[in-house]
């Protein structure tokens, strides 16, 4: 490691007067991946905010629409949450599946999605929700917010604040993990808003990062099932294709996932 200077931001606003002052600032949450890749100094920041502890960023709460986890919300506090138990259950299992208990406990959601990388699991789910990503400064729909392969639309030292779910007719996540890092070789989350719109979102699959399934989504509109997948072919251009799965490998776990995300959604 290096010198850097490391603070603890009591609010939003701070954090983000702290990032503007620093030569080459980085914002801190659950650490995962910052830490590792400035201990093999490919990130050599001169200041390090940590998020983790300011109390406007962490929290659940529920309405009658819409679920709302603020960004430094753990996946263990996720998962224990009674709000989401009961409005989507299908982030509950998805965070039961994501990584291990050391990542669970200090993982955070905006951390997930800020860092978008391409075999994370929570990025499918805020697509497939159609969630709304709130920041310090503004709301972007999910479909805007993930702009291709650890990219978003999030500007230099715009934070994310809050992640609201629309509260879906049905919904799920299926993956198969990589046996290491468990991270996801290919995973999939359909969803079927209460007005009838099915979307589905595969991670782990494509060289731009997470995606919408147009093919499957059109099938499960008109059949809500897993056999409505049976004829559905997922082409393999662009799909990733590594040591651990060829590109036409990954291309038919999107579909196998999709089908048992769909029986698992009912």
């Amino acid at each position: 490691m290096y010198q850097t200077t490391y603070h603890r931001a009591s609010s939003v606003d701070e954090a983000a007067a702290l990032f503007k002052k620093g030569a080459d600032a980085k914002y801190l949450a659950g650490g995962h991946t910052l830490l590792p890749v400035m201990k093999q100094r490919l990130a050599q920041p001169s200041d390090v905010i940590d998020l983790a502890r300011i109390p406007a960023l962490v929290g659940i709460s529920a309405t009658a629409d819409a679920l709302v986890i603020k960004a430094a919300t753990t996946y263990y506090d996720i998962m224990s949450s009674a709000e989401t138990k009961k409005a989507i259950p299908a982030l509950v299992h998805l965070t039961s599946v994501l990584g291990d208990p050391a990542v669970r406990y200090r993982g955070t959601i905006g951390g997930s999605i800020a860092n978008n990388d391409p075999a994370a699991d929570y990025p499918a789910a805020v697509v497939a929700l159609d969630a709304t990503v709130k920041t310090n400064k503004r709301s972007i729909r999910a479909d805007d917010f993930f702009t291709g392969l650890f990219s978003t639309a999030l500007e230099d030292g715009e934070i994310i604040t809050e992640i609201a779910f629309p509260i879906p007719a049905k919904a799920a996540y299926a993956k198969m993990r990589h046996p290491a890092s468990r991270f996801a070789l290919t995973g999939v989350f359909v969803a079927k808003t209460k007005s009838g719109e099915v979307r589905v979102a595969a991670t782990g699959a494509s060289q731009n990062g997470v995606m919408r399934v147009p093919a499957i989504e059109k099938a499960l509109k008109a059949n809500w099932s897993p056999a409505a997948l049976d004829a559905v072919t997922i082409a393999p251009d662009g799909l990733i294709a590594d040591i651990h799965g060829s590109a036409d490998y990954r291309a038919n776990l999107v579909k196998v996932m999709a089908q048992r995300a769909v029986a698992d959604a009912g």
